[in-house]
C-alpha cells in the first residue's frame, strides 16, 4: 500500500485529522506537479566507446558510467552528424542539419560574411525557446559554436544565461581561439567578454553550474553543458597525465583529458546529491561524433572500437556515439537499449518527459517507447545525413533496416594519407558493422533503392528550405 493510500485509510476509519489530510494532499499534488530540471551533457570529439561501459578497458570514467548504471544506455545512437556545429544543430531543434538550416560548420565571424553562413537560423525553434516557454530558466555553459552576431548568439536563441565560448574551441587554460584567424580571447558571460587567465575551463564551468542550481527561485532549470573535451586541444590536468603516464601517446593525452570531463562531471552529480535534486533531475549524455584524427588531435587518441571511421566520416565511427538518460525512478536504471535512435530525438523526448510542447516539424522520434519498453521497434524507418552544402557533390548517407550507402565517402586518416574510396559505399550493417566490405557491385538493386532515397529527400529538404542552384 503507497503512503498515500495508507493516510486515506487512516482518515476513514478516524485516525488521522481532516486538516492533515487536506495538507498532506495539496503538499503531495505540489511535488507530482513540479516539473523536472534538465541537464544536457555534451562531450566533443569523444570516440564510440571511451566509456568504461561502452568498452574502453584504458580509461577511468566512473561518472560517465554512473550515470549508465543508474540510467539507460544507448548502443545504437547516431550522432545527426560528424562534426560540431551540424551536430548541435540537430540536438537544438530537434531536426536534421540540413532542415534545420546548418550543412556544415559556422566559421569564425571574420570569414562569415564572405561564405555567407553565419550560423544557426535565427527563425528555428531551439529546445531553449521551447524549455523557456515552458516556464524554464534556460542557461548554456561552454561551447556555442553556432554563429557570432547577436541574434545567433544563446542569448538571441532562448538562453537566458551564457558562459562560455563561441567559437569551435579554445586553450583551456588561456581561452584564447589560437585556430583560425586572428588569436582571439574567447570567453563570454552572456555578451560581455570576461578574463580567468589560468583557471582551467572546466573548473570555470563547474562553478557556473552551481550558481545556476543555486538560482534562489522555485522556476525550475534547463541546462545545456558543452564541454570542449577531449576535443583538440588535449589538455588533461597534471593529475590526470601523471594517471595515464604509461599509456603511448596520443591515447594517454586523449586518456587524461577525458578523465578529467568525467571527474568534473562527477563534480555535479554530487552537487546534486547534496542538494536533494537528483531525483528530480533529468541528465542527457552524449558525444556530439567520433574521435578526431586530425594533426592538432595528434592524429588520434580516441577508439571507435569495431567502428570504422572517425570524426568528419559518415562511416559508423563518425556518428555512432555514446549516449544515457538518467531519470531516478521514471528512466530504466542499470538498462540498455539497443534499438536505432537518433541526436534528433532528444528533442521530442525532453518535451515528452517534461510536457513542453514541440511546435515545429521535427525529425526526432520520442524514445519513450523504446524506454520503457526493450522489444519496442525503433520508430525510423528511414534516417539520413549530408554534411557540407545543400548540393549532390557532398558527403552523404542514408540508412533503411540494416541497409546503408554513403555518398562521396570521406575517411580521415592519420598523418594526412591518402586512400581510395569509392564514390558510394554499400553495407548491410547486421552483416559487417566494422564496414570492411563494400558490397554496392554485389547489390546494384539496393544501391538504387537508396539512392532514390536520398535524393527524394535532399529535393524534399531543398524545396522546403527554397535552395535554389
Amino acid at each position: 500500500m503507497s503512503q498515500f493510500n495508507f493516510k486515506i485509510n487512516l482518515v476513514k476509519n478516524g485516525f488521522l485529522p481532516f486538516l492533515i489530510l487536506t495538507a498532506y494532499i495539496s503538499t503531495h499534488a505540489q511535488q507530482s506537479a513540479k516539473k523536472p530540471n534538465v541537464i544536457v551533457i555534451m562531450t566533443d570529439d569523444q570516440g564510440s566507446i571511451d566509456l568504461n561501459s561502452y568498452g574502453a578497458a584504458d580509461l577511468h570514467t566512473p561518472n560517465m558510467d554512473r550515470l549508465a548504471k543508474e540510467g539507460t544506455r544507448f548502443t545504437q545512437f547516431y550522432a545527426g552528424a560528424p562534426v560540431c556545429s551540424p551536430s548541435r544543430a540537430a540536438l537544438l531543434t530537434g531536426k536534421t542539419n540540413l532542415r534545420a538550416g546548418l550543412p556544415g560548420n559556422v566559421p569564425i565571424p571574420e570569414r562569415a560574411e564572405a561564405s555567407g553562413q553565419y550560423g544557426l537560423p535565427t527563425n528555428q525553434v531551439t529546445m531553449a525557446e521551447m524549455m523557456k516557454e515552458n516556464g524554464y530558466h534556460t542557461a548554456l555553459i561552454g561551447k556555442w559554436h553556432l554563429g557570432h552576431r547577436p541574434q545567433n548568439l544563446p542569448n538571441g536563441q532562448g538562453f537566458d544565461y551564457f558562459f562560455g565560448h563561441q567559437r569551435g574551441c579554445i586553450d583551456n587554460y588561456s581561452h584564447f581561439f589560437f585556430w583560425d584567424g586572428p588569436n582571439k580571447h574567447d570567453l563570454y558571460r552572456n555578451e560581455e567578454e570576461v578574463y580567468y587567465p589560468g583557471e582551467h575551463m572546466s573548473d570555470l564551468m563547474v562553478n557556473e553550474i552551481k550558481q545556476v542550481i543555486d538560482k534562489k527561485d522555485d522556476q525550475p532549470f534547463f541546462l545545456y553543458w558543452a564541454f570542449n573535451a577531449p576535443h583538440y586541444p588535449y589538455q588533461g590536468t597534471p593529475k590526470w597525465l601523471e594517471y595515464y603516464k604509461d599509456l603511448p601517446s596520443p591515447r594517454k593525452e586523449y586518456a587524461a583529458f577525458v578523465s578529467n570531463t568525467d571527474e568534473h562531471i562527477g563534480m555535479i552529480l554530487d552537487y546534486l546529491d547534496k542538494k536533494g535534486l537528483t531525483n528530480n533531475t533529468i541528465i542527457v549524455f552524449q558525444s556530439d561524433h567520433g574521435h578526431s584524427k586530425e594533426e592538432r588531435a595528434f592524429w588520434g587518441g580516441g577508439n571507435a572500437g569495431p567502428y570504422r571511421g572517425s570524426k568528419f566520416s559518415l562511416f559508423e565511427g563518425g556518428i555512432r556515439v555514446p549516449a544515457i538518460i538518467r531519470y531516478p525512478e521514471v528512466i530504466p536504471a542499470g538498462e540498455t537499449r539497443d534499438q536505432l535512435v537518433m541526436e534528433m530525438d532528444w528533442f521530442p523526448t525532453i518535451a515528452e518527459l517534461t510536457g513542453a510542447t514541440v511546435t515545429e516539424k521535427i525529425d526526432g522520434k520520442s524514445m519513450l517507447p523504446i524506454i520503457n519498453n526493450n522489444k519496442s521497434n525503433t520508430a525510423h524507418d528511414v534516417v539520413y545525413w549530408q554534411v557540407g552544402d545543400y548540393s549532390d557533390k557532398s558527403q552523404w548517407a542514408v540508412r533503411k533496416g540494416s541497409w546503408k550507402l554513403i555518398g562521396h565517402v570521406k575517411e580521415p586518416m592519420k598523418y594526412n594519407k591518402k586512400v581510395d574510396l569509392p564514390d558510394l559505399f554499400l553495407v548491410n550493417l547486421n552483416e559487417d558493422v566494422s564496414e570492411k566490405v563494400n558490397v554496392a557491385s554485389a547489390h546494384p538493386d539496393k544501391v538504387q533503392e537508396l539512392l532514390k532515397v536520398h535524393e527524394d529527400w535532399l529535393a524534399g529538404v531543398r524545396t522546403e528550405l527554397q535552395i535554389k542552384d
